[in-house]
């Protein structure tokens, strides 16, 4: 196991092997070097920050690394204080930089959770408001605005993007174009795409593109199967050779059918890694290698050893009641009362799949190991931002849920830690920040770290540069925004929710989280504050009429940005105010002394013929 921690030389941090976690303090003792708290306390940044940078000035980065987890939960990492599953090299990057504590995605959804992050823009903005709902072609991405600022914008895992192939072949956009090929995938330029999901019913697959060069990788190494994603990687093995599925709950107990090197996680480290290889010369643009991990979404299942790191012992006691479930608001029943719902209720599928969830967490965290170790021995920490979060977060039974698709903190509250490696960073290294941050903030963060100007009249988010280099400690929001769009959901048809109505809007603050229902329901209320677990629903109390009041205040102020006006920028429109004065439009000016005469120029001092007869005539 790798362990990453410093030597006697204090600007080179390093990495050694560690062969037991269990002895991870033992070996740090014994090897008599300076050593990283599992608790990331700010205290570090004495030993992290200024101090070290004294002997070696940093240059400013070069790169960026965006890595993003699928349905990694904010609060199972050790340095968010989970007391049981420890992620020391996840900590020594928070560290190293600055970790976030209020950060939030913009749907509690894959794909337009996604496609917020991509695009810097709400859900209600860009319009890709679902799973397979595609992201409409005339959005501008991270991609487009990062090429701009001069830096290359390079895919390496997942996305969940679906293409806008109407828009494409309206516009006469060939998919095998440059243009057209980053059009469909959300922006990037592709060295490996990885959706991960190739799950096949009666009707076919899910996803025919799904771990397709996964798959190819799979057989090539002697996983013999027409679908090797889901026959190894992602199920059992009985003792007479039958697959164990591992979208069967019961079998997230067993250990993946694979050897952990071939599995999903180490393969796309190891393809981050190539790319980087592969974009390594003195000659080469600057880059941002989005790295996007499918783990530890489902299906639950982990390879050996970490299918027998965890158990019930290890899970943490479920946050709900009784009471919550008893006086539920309506939509939120529907969401309880969902298949998934119903099974995440049982302590018993609890107990199978968290062990499972937990070990693809620490097999994540091991992988960051080894490429943060390879960064290292190759000079890539030194040029680039390092960036780590996750797309949403996973219910694992809290709030009688399973999956992600409300409003709840274990939803759509993730880690998010940023290591800046330039000087100016120094002073925040090893802190938390607890500013109200989304995940649209990330686009024009790498906008400015890449030097460039965040075009404010597309990108709705705001640069987290001023929080990393210690010159605020807010950002300019006092709420944050999160929706989801239904419509096309099971919930939606077995409630029998209009595709208008099926949509509802979230909007809270550092005290207070308001969730705004369109089928006309009372909006539900929670007072983070006195209530942080959400247990207990305020929405209809009049004692807080005042309160719910104040929140739709700011929710009908969100809905009021002017969010389309994306084809000129702020100063453009300035400059329009005047402009149109000197391009000779007058206005309600009586008389020519009334206005600067060298408006008028134009309009003075000029001779024509007397035409008001027509011209003359033989």
């Amino acid at each position: 196991m790798l362990v990453f921690f410093g030597t006697v030389k204090r600007d080179s941090p390093k990495f050694a092997l560690i062969p037991d976690m269990n002895n991870l303090e033992t070996a740090l003792e014994t090897a008599n070097v300076w050593k990283v708290s599992h608790s990331c306390a700010p205290a570090i940044q004495s030993n992290v920050g200024a101090k070290n940078r004294s002997e070696k000035t940093m240059p400013r980065p070069k790169n960026i690394l965006f890595i993003m987890f699928d349905q990694l939960r904010w609060d199972y990492l050790s340095c968010y204080k989970h007391p049981h599953l420890k992620t020391p090299h996840i900590d020594r990057l928070a560290a190293m930089g600055v970790r976030f504590s209020r950060a939030y995605i913009q749907s509690p959804i894959c794909g337009s959770s996604r496609m917020s992050t991509y695009t810097g823009r709400y859900v209600h903005s860009h319009g890709a408001s679902w799973n397979g709902i595609p992201l409409k072609v005339g959005e501008m991405t991270m991609g487009d605005h990062l090429r701009k600022a001069g830096m290359d914008c390079v895919l390496v895992g997942k996305t969940h993007m679906r293409a806008d192939a109407e828009g494409m072949a309206r516009l006469g956009l060939e998919p095998d174009s440059i243009i057209g090929a980053r059009v469909a995938e959300c922006g990037f330029d592709v060295f490996e795409r990885d959706d991960g999901m190739l799950p096949e019913g009666p009707d076919g697959f899910y996803d025919p593109n799904g771990a397709k060069s996964y798959n190819e990788w799979l057989r090539a190494k002697g996983y013999e199967s027409d679908n090797p994603w889901h026959d190894f990687a992602n199920s059992g093995l009985d003792a007479d050779g039958n697959v164990l599925s591992g979208w069967f709950l019961k079998n997230s107990t067993e250990p993946a059918n694979i050897a952990e090197s071939d599995s999903e996680t180490p393969y796309l480290t190891g393809r981050g890694i190539d790319f980087m290889k592969a974009h390594d010369g003195p000659d080469d643009r600057p880059w941002c290698c989005h790295l996007s991990y499918i783990k530890p979404h489902w299906p639950y299942i982990v390879p050996e050893p970490y299918a027998s790191m965890f158990g019930p012992e290890h899970i943490l006691p479920v946050t709900r009641s009784e009471a919550e479930r008893e006086t539920a608001h309506p939509i939120f029943r529907a969401f309880m009362e969902t298949k998934v719902g119903e099974a995440f209720s049982r302590q018993d599928v609890r107990e199978a799949v968290i062990p499972a969830y937990m070990g693809l967490i620490k097999q994540a965290d091991d992988q960051m190991g080894r490429l943060f170790a390879w960064m290292q021995e190759t000079g890539r920490m030194d040029d680039t931002m390092i960036v780590l979060t996750s797309d949403h977060g996973d219910f694992l039974g809290d709030h009688w849920m399973g999956e992600k698709t409300f409003f709840q903190d274990a939803a759509i509250k993730v880690p998010l830690i940023i290591y800046d490696p330039s000087p100016e960073a120094d002073a925040t290294r090893g802190t938390v920040c607890d500013a109200l941050v989304e995940s649209i903030d990330l686009t024009p963060t790498f906008v400015a770290a890449a030097g460039g100007t965040p075009a404010r009249h597309i990108l709705e988010g705001e640069s987290l540069l001023p929080l990393l280099h210690g010159e605020t400690t807010e950002t300019n929001r006092d709420y944050v925004i999160c929706e989801y769009d239904y419509s096309a959901s099971p919930v939606a048809h077995l409630n029998d929710i209009s595709v208008r109505a099926a949509v509802m809007f979230m909007v809270a603050t550092k005290r207070w989280k308001l969730i705004h229902f369109e089928t006309g329901d009372r909006p539900m209320l929670f007072d983070l504050e006195n209530d942080p677990d959400e247990l207990c629903d305020l929405g209809d109390r009049e004692d807080h009429a005042d309160i719910i009041a104040m929140m739709y205040d700011k929710l009908f102020a969100w809905t009021r940005r002017p969010s389309q006006r994306t084809t000129r920028s702020e100063a453009q429109l300035i400059a329009m105010r005047t402009a149109s004065r000197g391009r000779g439009v007058i206005l309600g000016v009586y008389d020519e002394n009334d206005t600067p005469l060298d408006l008028t120029v134009k309009y003075r001092g000029r001779r024509a013929q007397d035409m008001k007869n027509g011209p003359a005539r033989d």
